[in-house]
């Protein structure tokens, strides 16, 4: 009697240590797992961060890009309690910037304010110092701008079909501006003429004023344009705006159809802007960062001055900048072998 009472209290005793051992692995893997939009709780998160981050812009200061990472830059220094510095490294088509953010160490302090160039390069230069993908881990998808196919009032065409049979009736009769070869104005151009068939002549210039002048004065006949900057040449009537190339019409001109709409589907392009961290950054650190920077998206002054320079807020999970990219590297690969563009 006495001996059957010691093993069952043996055999309790085994199974509240088997229990009890359960319940400290569970909480365990509960507390590693880092909660979107509440930032992570895993150990090398905790203590994140405790000193100033850098965004590393690859772009001069006073674009768009540089506009936009002082502001977010800002705010997501205010929400995670640290000074936040942006640096701007421009050269080479954002190579210069871009390399120095993929060589930094990967702890979250130093991040890259990535736009669509970070997609486009890789397809222009042969060799690169990095790797756009395997260089780098997606933090956000912070926002896209939408771009129209403009032409000028003296083309006849008044739909997106009537302006291609125009210029297949016409083949390398009419020209196309952009601001530089190799921009993103030019490869939505040359994706244009592969989906169509059609043959325009690239006319680049030294930046958006003489593209967008001589289009307006006739001299060309189309581009490819982002929507804020044909705005007040359109609202003026010194050029026509035949489609966007966002998924969705813009609100900004809600009677002017899609590419997608005028039978189009693989036409959807959009300008966008995001941040990367270097390969090897801790996935908690991503997911934090990532958290706080959607969060900063919501934020209605935020929200306002992106509408004002055009720009849509996207925010969310990483994954949204990862899916972007694994589309835009081939894609844009295709197209400049395809157009057998080289720049110099």
């Amino acid at each position: 009697m006495v001996q059957d009472s010691r093993q069952a209290q043996q055999s309790l005793s085994r199974r509240t240590l088997f229990a009890g051992f359960a319940l400290v692995l569970a909480m365990s893997a509960l507390v590693g797992t880092p909660v979107y939009g509440q930032g992570a709780a895993s150990g090398s998160a905790q203590g994140f961060p405790n000193k100033p981050i850098t965004l590393i812009v690859p772009y001069t200061t006073g674009t768009t890009a540089d506009t936009l990472a002082r502001l977010l830059g800002t705010k997501l220094g205010e929400r995670l309690g640290v000074a936040t510095v942006t640096e701007n490294r421009a050269g080479a088509s954002g190579v210069i910037g871009t390399e120095a953010a993929a060589k930094a160490a990967p702890n979250g302090y130093t991040l890259l304010f990535a736009a669509t160039a970070h997609g486009t390069v890789p397809a222009l230069r042969a060799k690169l110092p990095f790797d756009p993908i395997k260089s780098f881990v997606p933090v956000s998808l912070l926002a896209t701008s939408a771009m129209g196919l403009v032409v000028s009032p003296k083309v006849p065409a008044q739909t997106v079909r009537e302006f291609i049979a125009l210029a297949k009736a016409q083949p390398g009769k009419l020209d196309y501006s952009t601001p530089g070869a190799g921009g993103p104005q030019h490869l939505a151009m040359e994706l244009f003429l592969q989906e169509t068939g059609t043959d325009l002549v690239h006319v680049p210039y030294k930046g958006s004023a003489g593209a967008m002048n001589d289009i307006a004065g006739g001299h060309v006949q189309a581009t490819i344009v982002s929507l804020q900057t044909a705005s007040t040449f359109i609202h003026s009537g010194q050029l026509r705006m035949l489609a966007v190339m966002s998924d969705e019409r813009s609100p900004a001109f809600p009677n002017v159809p899609t590419l997608k709409e005028s039978g189009l589907p693989n036409l959807v392009v959009d300008t966008w802007y995001g941040v990367l961290a270097p390969a090897g950054t801790p996935p908690e650190i991503v997911a934090k960062i990532s958290a706080e920077l959607h969060a900063v998206m919501q934020l209605p002054e935020v929200r306002d001055t992106m509408a004002k320079q055009g720009l849509t807020p996207v925010g969310g999970r990483p994954e949204r900048l990862r899916d972007l990219l694994a589309l835009e590297l081939p894609r844009w690969s295709k197209v400049v072998q395809q157009a057998k563009i080289k720049i110099e």
